[in-house]
């Protein structure tokens, strides 16, 4: 059956192996050696990874990154940075192909999320597709994810929920992003560079008008088990498929070594 996806459930990883298992099923898709993949994660240490455009020492303040014990890694997507913690991270890899995916990268990430928007649903929050005024994007902005939403990312009361970057290589498409439970704004806010104190606390409460979340809005306490039951159901009615469980093979982990080297290596990270 062409709608039926594999479904991983990493649990918590370390930052290198998060990435490099991303970019692994991205070439076991592209070689046609797995169906679509739909996979749910946590990171073993709380994380800062940056979009693979940002220049790392203009942007980021390292001292203060290795001052908290964080990791730090750069993605293979592009976007801004995010602090990756109290969050349940998904990722989705499929051909370019595949049934009624648009061309265009906006549109592709309306269809993607579906999913994403079913789990808020599946959790009792009401979450819609941001639309942003082309006025107000005009505005200033940070070198960080969650301070304004873009095109069709979620948003809940307003805020922005949910944060997702694409790439597509080769013909696969990656779509990958987080989905907040709890977040530390002071800690976020430290690891970023600022031309000044005053600019960084009127970045600092832009976030807090623009940015939220689950915790801070749910009637109940909501847990990373409850999320991954939740955005499991959400991407498969979202996308119309079943998915199969799939556990990773001996040449899989032989494949994903090579690449966590990389992710890890100083050239990847400081390259820009």
């Amino acid at each position: 059956m062409d709608n039926t996806w594999l479904y991983i459930k990493s649990g918590k990883q370390d930052a290198f192996y998060n990435m490099a298992l991303d970019e692994l099923l991205m070439n076991k898709v592209r070689r046609g050696d797995i169906p679509p993949v739909i996979r749910l994660y946590e990171w073993e240490t709380p994380t800062l990874s940056i979009g693979y455009f940002q220049k790392l020492e203009k942007e980021i303040d390292i001292p203060k990154v290795k001052e908290y014990g964080y990791q730090l890694v750069r993605r293979k997507t592009g976007g801004r940075g995010v602090l990756h913690d109290k969050e349940l991270t998904y990722s989705l890899v499929l051909p370019e192909d595949y049934k009624d995916i648009p061309k265009s990268v906006t549109e592709s990430y309306r269809i993607l999320s579906e999913g994403i928007k079913e789990g808020f649903n599946n959790l009792g929050l009401d979450a819609h597709f941001s639309i942003p005024d082309k006025e107000k994007r005009r505005e200033e902005r940070s070198s960080v994810c969650f301070d304004t939403p873009s095109w069709y990312e979620l948003v809940v009361e307003g805020r922005k929920i949910a944060g997702s970057a694409q790439t597509r290589s080769d013909g696969v498409i990656m779509q990958h992003g987080s989905i907040l439970l709890d977040v530390d704004i002071d800690h976020l806010f430290d690891m970023f560079k600022f031309t000044n104190e005053r600019f960084k606390n009127k970045m600092k409460s832009t976030f807090l008008e623009k940015a939220v979340a689950i915790n801070d809005i749910s009637d109940k306490t909501i847990t990373i088990d409850d999320m991954y039951i939740a955005f499991k159901k959400g991407f498969e009615d979202g996308l119309d498929v079943n998915t199969v469980g799939y556990e990773l093979t001996e040449t899989d982990y032989k494949e994903l070594e090579s690449l966590i080297a990389k992710y890890a290596s100083k050239e990847w990270n400081y390259k820009r």
